[in-house]
C-alpha cells in the first residue's frame, strides 16, 4: 500500500519519516540499519542485507554440497 511522505533536511543530509505501523510491521526502530536499493521502478527500503542474503544461499548451498567433507573437518 503505497504511503507518502516529505523529504525534510537534516543537517547536511536529507530524510524521510516512516508511519509507526510501517516500522511496528517491520519490526524497525529508531537507530536500526536498512538498505537503499535503487531498482526500476524507484527506491527500495529493505530492513535486509541483500548481500548478506546472498552469501547465506551460497554457504546453504556449499554446506550441502560438502556436508560430508565439513562433518569430517568438525572432528
Amino acid at each position: 500500500m503505497p504511503k507518502q511522505t516529505t523529504i525534510r533536511a537534516i543537517g547536511n543530509s536529507a530524510g524521510t519519516t516512516i508511519p509507526k505501523p510501517m516500522l511496528e510491521r517491520y519490526q524497525l526502530g529508531v537507530g536500526d540499519t536498512v538498505h537503499l536499493i535503487e531498482t526500476e521502478e524507484g527506491i527500495l527500503i529493505t530492513p535486509f542485507d541483500p548481500a548478506f542474503d546472498e552469501a547465506m544461499e551460497i554457504y546453504a548451498e556449499g554446506a550441502k554440497r560438502y556436508r560430508n567433507a565439513m562433518r569430517e573437518l568438525a572432528k
